[in-house]
């Protein structure tokens, strides 16, 4: 049986979305394909989610190929989630199956920025059960 197909999405594609990627790999690849797109780009993704991710997981999401990347440079996916858009979301050709109300933690500290890394590996591991 093939496996589903996750995008997380948000504008920029260069903190929460690029997160939830990394985690949805390295908790959930068994169970499901891991994407993250926005509608606009970044020259790279955010710097603090790379260092944090890296000190908490190990999980280095440069080197595993990650960058901000367009809804149109991924395939096509079963489940589109929001990250929290706060100003409205993106239109992405489809209605999105969930939002997960998620606060950008770029430019807090460091304690702000884990507590939605956190929030974000439990929504992973919730989706996870689904599948």
């Amino acid at each position: 049986m093939e496996k589903k197909k996750v995008a997380f999405i948000c504008v920029h594609n260069s903190c929460r979305s690029q997160i939830a990627e990394a985690l949805g790999k390295h908790l959930a690849s068994d169970v499901f394909e891991s994407y993250s797109a926005g509608t606009e780009t970044k020259p790279q993704i955010n710097q603090d989610a790379v260092r944090l991710m890296k000190e908490i997981y190990g999980i280095d999401m440069e080197a595993n190929g990650q960058h901000s990347k367009l809804i149109s440079e991924i395939p096509e996916v079963d489940m589109a989630i929001s990250m929290g858009c706060n100003v409205g979301c993106p239109y992405i050709g489809r209605g999105f199956d969930d939002n997960w109300g998620l606060d950008d933690p770029t430019g807090k500290s460091d304690e702000e920025f884990i507590k939605i890394i956190k929030k974000i590996e439990a929504k992973i591991l919730q989706l996870r059960k689904q599948f």
